[in-house]
C-alpha cells in the first residue's frame, strides 16, 4: 500500500491542427489505502489522469509520487501498479490459472509454489477458484470481469487502478460487481484509483470522489459532501439522478431581512436565517433544488407553491419520476410510487428551505447550501486544500 500524489500535473496533445489541453493543473493527495473514484463527462481527462499514473502516458508538467517517490521517468513494469481495463485483455489460448499467473511469471522471480499459491487466494477471493482451467472462451462477461480483476490482485501492487472495468456489464450484473470490488478493497486494503462516467458507482464505492470537467480538478469531497454541498454548479448537476432542478432568479430582498427568490413564472420566499449566507452584493443567481426534495402538495402556502403542470410520470419501482412544465420549462420531481398524479394535469410544488441550492449565475459558484453544517466557503476551501 502507498499514498498517491499528483503535485501540479498537466498532460497537453498537440497535433497538427490544435493544442489539446486534456488535464490542466490537476492536484490530488490521495491516502494510503484509500478508495478514490475519479468521476467526470466523456472527454474531462479522467481516463488521461489513470494512464499517466500508470506510465501509459508521460506528464507533459507536474510530478507524481507513489509512496513518496517520484514515478515520472519509471516504466509501467517498476511503478508496482496493477491496472484492470474495460476490457478484460485476457489470453484466449491461456486457462484461467495461467491467465491469472502470467504476469508474475514475467515480472517477478517467485518460485511456482509461491505463484500457485497467490493465484489461487486470489482466485477464492473473486470467487472462481472452480474455472481455473477452463479457458476465456468458455465464461461469461462477469466471470472474464472476475479473472481479469484476479490478475491484478496475484500482484499484490501498490496500488490498484481501474479504467471503467464494470461498463461492459448488465445493469444487475455490475451492481453485483460493485459490491464485490468494495468487500475486495476492504480485505486487501490496496489505495485503489477507479474511473468511471457512473455517478452511481462513484456515490456507492467511494471514500471520496474525485470530479473532473475540461481536464480541471471541480471537487474532492467524500460523496454525501459532494452531493448535499456541490462547490459549484456543474457538480451540482452532474451528482445525483435525475439531475438537480434550476431555475434563473433575481433576489428581492424586504425590509425585514427576508426576501423572495423570483423566477420566471413563480416566486419563492426565503427567510432571514437563510439570506444571512448571502453576500448583500448578490441578486442575480440560479436557484437549485434536487427533485427528491420536491414534493407536490395541495396545502403548499403561499410564497412557497409553484404552479406546475405534469407532462410525463415513469414508474420505476419504488419511485415515480415525474416530469413537469413550470413556464415553458422542464421541472423534475421524484416522489413516492403513491404519488402518480395524471398527465395534464395542473398540480402545486413546494420543497423545503432547507433544501434549496443557490449558484452566481456570472461564475456558477455555489452561494447557499440550506443551512449546512459547515459555510459553503470554509467547504469550496477545504476542497481545494484537499486536493492541493
Amino acid at each position: 500500500m502507498a499514498r498517491l500524489e499528483l503535485d501540479n500535473v498537466t498532460k497537453v496533445f498537440d497535433t497538427q491542427a490544435e493544442t489539446i489541453v486534456a488535464v490542466e493543473e490537476l492536484d490530488l493527495d490521495i491516502k494510503d489505502g484509500e478508495f478514490i473514484v475519479v468521476v467526470g463527462p466523456s472527454g474531462c481527462g479522467k481516463s488521461t489522469t489513470l494512464r499517466m499514473i500508470a506510465g501509459l502516458e508521460t506528464v507533459t508538467q507536474g510530478e507524481i509520487r507513489l509512496g513518496g517517490e517520484r514515478i515520472n521517468e519509471k516504466a509501467p513494469k517498476d511503478r508496482d501498479i496493477a491496472m484492470v481495463f474495460q476490457s478484460y485483455a485476457l489470453y484466449p489460448h491461456k486457462t484461467v490459472r495461467q491467465n491469472m499467473a502470467y504476469g508474475l511469471h514475467l515480472s517477478t522471480d517467485l518460485d511456482d509454489e509461491e505463484i500457485d499459491r497467490r493465484v489461487e487466494n486470489a482466485a477464492e477471493m473473486m470467487g472462481i477458484e472452480d474455472l481455473l482451467e477452463k479457458k476465456p472462451s468458455s465464461l461469461s462477461g462477469g466471470q472474464q470481469q472476475r479473472v481479469a480483476t484476479g490478475r491484478a490482485i496475484v500482484r499484490e501492487p501498490s496500488l490498484f487502478l481501474f479504467d471503467e472495468p464494470l461498463s461492459n456489464l448488465d445493469a444487475k450484473l455490475r451492481k453485483h460487481m460493485r459490491t464485490e470490488l468494495a468487500r475486495i478493497h476492504s480485505e486487501v486494503g490496496i489505495t485503489t484509483v477507479y474511473v468511471t462516467h457512473d455517478q452511481e458507482e462513484a456515490m456507492t464505492m467511494a471514500d471520496r470522489i474525485v470530479i473532473l470537467n475540461h481536464g480541471e480538478l471541480q471537487q474532492v469531497g467524500e460523496p454525501k459532501e459532494v452531493y448535499h454541498e456541490p462547490v459549484n454548479q456543474f457538480v451540482a448537476d452532474f451528482i445525483g439522478s435525475p439531475s438537480m432542478n434550476f431555475r434563473d432568479v433575481e433576489l428581492e430582498r424586504d425590509t425585514d431581512g427576508a426576501g423572495t427568490l423570483v423566477g420566471d413564472g413563480f416566486s419563492y420566499a426565503v427567510s432571514s436565517r437563510f439570506l444571512e449566507q448571502l453576500d448583500p452584493s448578490k441578486t442575480d443567481m440560479v436557484l437549485g433544488v434536487r427533485p427528491e426534495d420536491v414534493r407536490i402538495d395541495a396545502e403548499a402556502p403561499p410564497g412557497k407553491r409553484i404552479e406546475a403542470t405534469v407532462d410525463v410520470v415513469e414508474v420505476v419501482g419504488s419511485d415515480n419520476f415525474i416530469y413537469l412544465d413550470v413556464a415553458g420549462r422542464e421541472f423534475r420531481a421524484r416522489a413516492p410510487t403513491e404519488v402518480e398524479p395524471t398527465e395534464d394535469e395542473t398540480v402545486a410544488l413546494t420543497f423545503d428551505e432547507d433544501d434549496v441550492h443557490l449558484f452566481d449565475a456570472r461564475t456558477d459558484e455555489a452561494l447557499a447550501h440550506g443551512y449546512p453544517d459547515v459555510d459553503v466557503t470554509t467547504a469550496v476551501e477545504q476542497s481545494d486544500t484537499t486536493a492541493d
